[in-house]
């Protein structure tokens, strides 16, 4: 390939995620005509940029990222603000009290709070992460409970009807709760329908409800919608989100923290 060639695909796929940007979605047939090349060559653009995690291919085009969060690896998550994702653990790590029994979702966000749990606290911990019971057999003061349930090596969460009938054993004092998707509007939602089910018998079954994500995850929506935010009363997140979504948080009445 020459270097003229090189150079007409990096702009050609500069121009098919700036058409993504703006109207949200592309098809083939429109951008092979726009851009004089042939449907083989916009779906092998399409290809590359799907596997750098830039867009997501449909059936004849493909969508914009934010249009539905994506159910990436644990790998891949860890990677992604990270350093939000760290300020947002040792906060919410603080609303944790002496005596307190607590549910730890899965997600990258509730390992930063399970690594920054008071060595101190004496308190019961419900998680259906192995990554997070993980961590958290290494504090002495925690008596941690997984529920049964198959595994989603996605997320290395514990799954299904086995799951949720454990959870439904309990009653606690607070659900800190990780999400893909999150807006004013719509609500909590994740890519993956076990993980929702499970996430609204958490809900159900907790006195406080504490959302934690970053910012990056406003005014997406995922595939499988948990639960509208007048089941939540905290989010903490970073100074990023978006200004309006903040306003219509507190006058719905939830308490938003920023890490």
């Amino acid at each position: 390939m020459s270097e003229l060639d090189k150079k007409t695909t990096v702009e050609r796929r500069v121009i098919i995620l700036d058409r993504l940007e703006s109207k949200g979605q592309v098809d083939v047939s429109s951008l092979s005509k726009e851009l004089g090349v042939s449907e083989v060559t916009i779906r092998n653009d399409l290809a590359r940029l799907e596997e750098k995690k830039m867009l997501i291919r449909a059936r004849g085009g493909a969508i914009r990222l934010d249009r539905v969060a994506v159910d990436f690896d644990l790998s891949d998550k860890n990677k992604q603000h990270y350093e939000e994702k760290m300020r947002i653990g040792v906060t919410a790590a603080k609303l944790v009290e002496e005596g307190d029994t607590i549910i730890l979702d899965s997600g990258t966000t509730t390992i930063e709070i399970a690594k920054n749990l008071s060595a101190s606290n004496t308190l019961t911990v419900i998680t259906n992460a192995l990554n997070v019971a993980s961590i958290l057999a290494e504090h002495k003061n925690a008596n941690v409970i997984i529920p049964g349930g198959f595994l989603r090596k996605n997320s290395l969460s514990l799954v299904g009807a086995t799951a949720e009938e454990s959870y439904r054993n309990y009653f606690c004092d607070k659900l800190f709760i990780a999400v893909d998707g999150f807006s004013a509007a719509h609500g909590l939602s994740t890519p993956n329908v076990e993980e929702a089910h499970l996430n609204r018998v958490m809900i159900e079954i907790s006195k406080k409800v504490i959302v934690v994500a970053d910012s990056s995850k406003f005014l997406k929506r995922s595939f499988a919608f948990i639960a509208p935010i007048s089941d939540i009363d905290v989010v903490i997140t970073d100074s990023g989100i978006p200004t309006e979504e903040h306003k219509k948080l507190e006058n719905a009445g939830v308490q938003v923290v920023i890490a």
